[in-house]
Order: C-alpha cells, then sequence, then structure tokens
C-alpha cells in the first residue's frame, strides 16, 4: 500500500489507493476478534456433566479466566499494532477530525474525494486526500482557529497565526475559502501586528532593515563577491537562480539580479516586518516558506542556488545534510551554489561544513574564509565566515 501525489497548482494532493496487503491486515484482524469472542463464549458458557465443584474445578476456573483475560489483553494490544501498520502501510495519517472543537471548515477540507469515474486504471487510486502537514496534530488547535472564519467573507487578518503555524511544521496549511486582506496603497501603516511602521524604526532593530545596493556591486571585504564576477562564472549561462535565507529581507539580491536578466525567486518569512511585502513591490518573487519545508520545485531546475543562512553550523548535521541534499536537488548540472558570508563560528565549525560541501563533489571557483569581530560588545574574539562559488558536476 502507498500514497501517490500530484501537484495542483500551489498545494500537493494524496491520492489513496487500497491493496491486497490492506485486505489481508483486515482480515486478520476480523479473524482475531471472531477467534476471541468464540473461545470466551466457549470458557464461561460450558458446563461439565458432574455439577459438584471441587476446590481443584473452582481453581481450574479461575486459571482459565486468567487465561482468557491473557489472552484478551494480548489480541487488543496486537490489534493496536495491527492499525499502527496498517496506518504505515497507507503512507498517510490525518487529523484526528472527530475531536471536539475542531472547525467545520477544516472537517470539509479533510474529507476524502472520491474521483467522480471511479478508479484511475493507470494509478489505481480511488480517491483524493487533502494535503496538510503532518505536525499539524501537534497544533491543532491553532489550526482550528485559523480555519475559523466567515465563508465567502473578509479573512481574518492572521498572518502571524499563519507564521506560527508553519514555524511548527505545520506547512502546507490548509486552503481556505475567504478573502485575503487587500489595500488600497503599500505603506508601512498598512502592517498589523507590528511596532515599527516606518523604515527608520526597522533600522534602529540589531539586524537593520536597509536596502543595501552596494553589497553586490562594490565589495567591503573579501568575503563579498560581486554579481558580475560570479556570473561571469557560470559562462553567462544563469537565467533563474533560488535565494534561500534572510540575508536580503528587502529582496535587494533578486533586484539587482533582475537588472541582468535574471529571475530569482527569494524565499522569506516576516521577521519584523512583512518581508514579503517589501519583496513584491520590487517587482520580484517571495516565497513564503520555512527552511524546514521541502523546496517546492522539480529536480534541476536553477542556474544558481544563492544561500545567505541556513547553513550555519550551529544546527545539528542531519539538519543541516537534509537541507543542502535538497538545494543540490533544484540545482541544475553546471549550475552555480554561491554561499555569501556563511556564518562559521570557530575552526572545528568551518572544518565540519567543509566536509560536509565536500561530499557533493563541488568544483570550488572561489572559496574564502574571513575573520571578523564578534557581535557580542567587548568580547574581543574573532568570528569566521565562508564565502564561496561551487559548480555542480556531472554524477552517474
Amino acid at each position: 500500500m502507498g500514497s501517490v501525489s500530484l501537484k495542483l497548482g500551489d498545494g500537493t494532493a494524496r491520492f489513496k489507493r487500497s491493496t491486497l496487503c490492506s485486505s489481508a491486515v483486515n482480515i486478520l484482524m476480523l479473524f482475531s476478534v471472531l477467534a476471541t469472542n468464540l473461545f470466551a463464549l466457549h470458557a464461561f458458557t460450558y458446563s461439565p456433566k458432574h455439577h459438584t465443584i471441587t476446590p481443584f474445578h473452582h481453581k481450574n476456573i479461575t486459571l482459565i479466566s486468567q487465561h482468557v483475560s491473557l489472552i484478551i489483553k494480548q489480541i487488543d494490544s496486537s490489534q493496536k499494532k495491527l492499525a499502527r501498520i496498517e496506518n504505515q502501510l497507507l503512507g498517510y495519517q490525518t487529523l484526528n477530525v472527530s475531536r471536539p472543537n475542531l472547525a467545520n471548515e477544516l472537517k470539509l477540507f479533510l474529507q476524502h474525494h472520491q474521483l467522480p469515474l471511479g478508479k484511475d486504471s493507470r494509478t489505481g487510486i480511488t480517491e483524493m486526500v487533502a494535503s496538510v502537514g503532518h505536525s499539524c496534530e501537534k497544533s491543532a488547535g491553532l489550526l482550528s482557529q485559523y480555519m475559523t472564519y466567515k465563508v465567502s467573507g473578509p479573512c481574518p487578518d492572521d498572518w502571524s497565526l499563519a507564521q506560527k503555524l508553519i514555524l511548527r511544521g505545520c506547512e502546507p496549511l490548509p486552503r481556505r475559502r475567504c478573502f485575503a486582506k487587500t489595500v488600497s496603497k503599500v505603506g508601512l501603516s498598512t502592517w498589523s501586528g507590528l511596532g515599527c511602521k516606518n523604515i527608520n524604526c526597522l533600522n534602529k532593530k540589531p539586524n537593520g532593515f536597509a536596502f543595501d545596493r552596494q553589497k553586490y556591486v562594490k565589495t567591503t571585504s573579501k568575503n563579498d563577491f560581486l554579481i558580475d564576477d560570479v556570473l561571469a562564472m557560470g559562462n553567462n549561462g544563469i537565467r533563474i537562480g533560488f535565494d534561500i535565507g534572510t540575508g536580503s529581507k528587502t529582496g535587494t539580491f533578486a533586484a539587482l539580479m533582475a537588472e541582468k536578466n535574471v529571475t530569482i525567486i527569494t524565499n522569506t518569512l516576516n521577521v519584523d516586518a512583512l518581508d514579503s511585502d517589501f519583496i513584491a513591490a520590487r517587482g520580484v518573487f517571495p516565497l513564503f516558506l520555512s527552511l524546514d519545508h521541502r523546496f517546492p520545485f522539480y529536480d534541476n531546475v536553477f542556474d544558481l542556488v544563492h544561500v545567505t543562512s541556513g547553513l550555519d553550523v550551529g544546527t545539528k548535521p542531519e539538519k543541516l545534510e537534509f537541507l543542502m541534499f535538497d538545494a543540490d536537488r533544484i540545482l541544475r548540472v553546471g549550475g552555480l551554489f554561491w554561499l555569501d558570508n556563511i556564518h562559521c563560528g570557530d575552526d572545528e565549525k568551518k572544518r565540519t561544513l567543509t566536509r560536509l560541501i565536500e561530499k557533493f563533489g563541488y568544483k570550488k571557483l572561489k572559496w574564502v574564509v574571513g575573520q571578523k569581530m564578534d557581535g557580542a560588545v567587548g568580547s574581543g574574539k574573532h568570528e569566521l565566515d565562508l564565502s564561496a562559488v561551487l559548480q555542480k558536476p556531472v554524477r552517474i
């Protein structure tokens, strides 16, 4: 038994199909229940020919009762294990829609829909199942709140709630039947749930929010690479790219690349400001997605992957590997993997990241490790940053 995924627009439809394995599991469970009932009926209704009950007979009946209770417990445990196995074979875990206080819209969205023409002869699928992140089960209360709205009315102003669910692993979020909030003009005054309403306020934040157009056209350190230099390394074959991380919160990198006739999709979340609004206002494409989500692109489609964060070695090695392998998946052969001022911290963490990168067999077109002062006041420590341009090899 398994599941089949089909991309439909910006969502994913999953289909469930029945197989011989599923039927066998159901038959085994039914047989277990029938056998238990018949054995219990025989044990408790059997009447001996001699009605005289001796202590020995009483002891035997007690032992039989104990054995029956033990068998029933074992069968109950087996049935639970079989149910878990069946769920694993199905390849689909859904939210428990029977729980109280769950929004009706969420229940409706999660309903299975039979295919209008019955079983598909090519794939064997019989019904369409809604796609919702498996971690949504852990945030069912918040998800139900997100799905509480007036159908065909305006959507609640709850972008922060949606982002909270995404950061908890609840993605993709379910679709909604309401109209998203619209504004007559672009401006900070339209933002909700944020303290800052102007650029000066945002620039006072620790990470700043400046439109730094000079970073990629003028070097300030040896770790800063110029756009023209990197494009030249790609032999003028760079057409589309993907920008990962928070290093370009206003889409500056994508906007500068657009001037070079290169289309960049920028991964973003809202941190201190509605970054997606800023990026879209500059005529470039924001992708509202956490770095824990599998990138929703086909294999080998991008000429360039630009990374400014997310590869920080402070995270778990396995988590870092998952991200690297997914970035490698969407990058075409001969494409460029641009690491832009990746924070390493110290020599040991730099070696850890270097060993991971070397697993992929990239050709190092440019590799620079630079030092900078630790941001902590009075620490006096130097930290290491890595910048590199790597080329994806042909793998057989």
